[in-house]
């Protein structure tokens, strides 16, 4: 039995998936809904939203996570980054999941992974849960009902959390897997409910089809003047750096919040959502955000909330520290409604740097901007994790490896061709610490942080006067109206230069460190730059 719309010609049987008691076809929200109440998926929440659990998984699955091994990817994945999985244990995996999924009921959703016509992928979702179907169809991009009629899935990901791996039969780690069969177009994850799960593995999914087509694939949020979309800015960054805070500027507008494509005709969001982290978010400081979390349809991950009154507590991080909500981009007053942009004019590389050695903004050469790219540094701070007791680096290339099926340099020379043909100033930006370490120090003051882009992103930093920081060599202005002079020079912050002067060797150290993995694929004017 089938409910909903479908091309008649793209169902399930079509795809060799049969068997199947009832699918419901590209359900709307409000059924969607109604399906995960009624089968006791999660609860009603203030407003409408959707109060769910993930069960044991809180977040993704990075070593459980595998591209399989076929002579059509075999040269250009990035192997040493990437896990592989046997063709032959991937059949006996996609067999034994569609004979778990056999007489069961599934949701599904047709889908476009990119806002841009020219180069979109049409991706169908199949999910043994309805709340993971809202969730799909939040975070891509939703066709018009007569698109449907001309809807050929490209890729298909086929989403069942009650299927359990058998690491010995199906090549994999744990009962947990996440596999991409590029050659049979084919995404299978078991034995997880973390919805982030299906957004990443669209992710990484285009990670690898559209550089093959000259397209930038980019972690990082992005947005454009008021009515100038040739005036857009990209922000890359990690967790916790300010990518969705800094992006979600009420003077500009949003194109989106984390995955965009850079092709020759601009940027372009990937997605139709956003997936916003709900740990200590602040109504004041980030209002529109705040308010998502009391509209029909929002999706809130993992946050405790009162029985009675179900309202959410915000600190309460007992469940997870990565509690999110998911909200379709609409939701935002500010938002594109078309989710493309220019040429970056402007390239933002947010890193929170916790030994408090990188000052708050600095203006990157070409070269220097692939160095920080590659580097893709942030750093994680005592509490974060267990065992962590003083700030640790970490150096996730692109900004995002655990995405990046083909090799770094791949991107990052994508990124300075593209900052070449099209003039793009870089910068890198500071969310960490001033004044000392974590610990020590303060956190960077936010009204700071937004002085200096606004000054960046409108033009008027560029004519600032420079300095050249003596630890990276790259330019730091002496001074911004609205910023303290101080800020901008983080030696003067520290109580003891001398204490400021060893941390900073420490940091340029783990950076050089890091970059050595990358000697032999890159050019000379970065190596010169890694070498300082």
């Amino acid at each position: 039995m089938k409910t909903g719309r479908v091309n008649p010609q793209c169902e399930l049987g079509h795809q060799g998936i049969g068997g199947i008691g009832r699918a419901h076809y590209n359900l709307p929200e409000p059924p969607l809904v109604e399906a995960a109440l009624k089968r006791g998926e999660g609860t009603l929440g203030r407003g409408g939203a959707l109060l769910v659990r993930t069960g044991q998984f809180t977040g993704r699955s990075p070593k459980d996570k595998f591209v399989v091994r076929t002579p059509d990817v075999e040269a250009d994945i990035w192997w040493e980054n990437n896990q592989p999985m046997d063709p032959a244990a991937f059949d006996a995996l996609h067999a034994d999941m569609l004979a778990h999924l056999k007489g069961g009921e599934v949701f599904v959703q047709d889908l476009f992974a990119g806002a841009d016509p020219a180069n979109r992928l049409d991706v169908r979702v199949v999910t043994e849960l309805a709340w993971h179907a809202l969730f799909a169809r939040t975070m891509l991009r939703r066709p018009e009902r007569a698109e449907l009629d001309s809807f050929h899935p490209a890729f298909t990901i086929i989403n069942c959390p009650s299927f359990r791996a058998d690491p010995a039969r199906h090549g994999c780690r744990s009962e947990t897997v996440i596999a991409l069969n590029f050659e049979k177009r084919l995404i299978l994850i078991g034995n997880t409910e973390y919805a982030g799960e299906i957004k990443k593995s669209v992710f990484t999914l285009l990670n690898y089809i559209l550089p093959g087509k000259g397209i930038m694939a980019m972690h990082c949020s992005a947005n454009h003047a008021p009515n100038n979309p040739v005036d857009t800015a990209i922000f890359f960054g990690l967790s916790g750096t300010g990518k969705t805070t800094l992006s979600a500027d009420p003077a500009r507008v949003l194109i989106g919040d984390d995955e965009h494509g850079w092709s020759e005709r601009g940027t372009f969001n990937f997605e139709g959502g956003c997936y916003a982290k709900t740990i200590g978010l602040d109504p004041e400081a980030e209002p529109e955000i705040h308010a998502t979390t009391e509209r029909f349809g929002t999706i809130i991950e993992n946050m405790v909330f009162d029985p009675e009154t179900l309202e959410l507590d915000f600190n309460d991080d007992s469940l997870t520290a990565n509690m999110r909500c998911a909200y379709p981009l609409h939701y935002i007053s500010n938002a594109s409604d078309t989710g493309v942009g220019g040429h970056p004019k402007n390239i933002v590389m947010l890193t929170c740097d916790a030994f408090g050695v990188l000052p708050p903004i600095a203006r990157l050469s070409p070269a220097q901007a692939m160095y920080h790219f590659l580097s893709g540094f942030t750093a994680k701070v005592a509490g974060t994790e267990r065992g962590v007791t003083e700030p640790e680096p970490t150096f996730s290339t692109c900004f995002g490896a655990p995405f990046m099926p083909r090799r770094p340099e791949v991107y990052g020379n994508l990124l300075r061709d593209k900052i070449a043909r099209h003039g793009a100033t870089c910068w890198l930006v500071n969310t960490g610490w001033t004044g000392g370490a974590y610990g020590t120090g303060s956190r960077m003051p936010i009204r700071a942080t937004r002085a200096l882009l606004r000054a960046a992103l409108d033009g008027t930093l560029a004519e600032a006067r420079f300095r050249k920081d003596p630890n990276f060599g790259f330019e730091v202005p002496e001074s911004v109206p609205g910023v303290d002079d101080r800020l901008l020079n983080p030696r003067e912050t520290w109580a003891d230069p001398a204490a400021y002067d060893a941390q900073a060797r420490r940091l340029v150290r783990m950076f050089a460190e890091n970059f050595g993995q990358y000697a032999e694929h890159i050019d000379e004017d970065v190596k010169a730059v890694a070498i300082g």
